[in-house]
């Protein structure tokens, strides 16, 4: 049978106390669960953390039940589209510092799912590369955008 990340989501919801309705809409390296609740602000959490924990249950979930479904991606109420759009525009206008001057920029330490956001913007740009470097004493690291020779 094949597995339902809407139904295991939407059932974890519910098992955590919230009345919230779930939206699936397919994308092309898996499905993106589009959560719709009342209390929004406590799903997505500090800094999308909970939302993030969330998603990896989800898909702890889903891959147990089958290994070779794909990664399931989660939002609430268009959170992490707007924080992807945000981060996004910040790494082009870094591109077009690099550009311009010719320095390298960092980026704040970030997580390597917006770290992935930040290198997938700019891997198309001919004149900038860009490197995921450890920030010292932490678990994030930052992205370096620099001048390519």
């Amino acid at each position: 049978m094949p597995v339902q990340p809407k139904a295991i989501l939407e059932k974890l919801l519910e098992l955590l106390g919230f009345d919230a309705t779930v939206e699936e809409h397919p994308l092309e390296d898996g499905p993106l669960l589009d959560v719709k609740a009342d209390d929004s602000g406590r799903l997505i959490g500090r800094q999308g953390q909970t939302l993030s924990d969330l998603q990896y249950i989800t898909n702890r979930l889903v891959f147990q039940t089958d290994p070779a479904s794909p990664k399931v991606m989660l939002d609430v109420g268009g959170y992490r589209t707007q924080a992807r759009e945000a981060l996004v525009k910040k790494a082009r206008d870094a591109a077009e510092k690099v550009r311009r001057w010719g320095d390298v920029v960092e980026l704040e330490p970030l997580s390597a799912f917006d770290r992935r956001i930040v290198h997938n913007a700019i891997k198309n740009d001919p004149a900038i590369e860009t490197h995921s470097v450890e920030v010292e004493g932490s678990t994030k690291k930052v992205v370096l955008l620099r001048p390519k020779h």
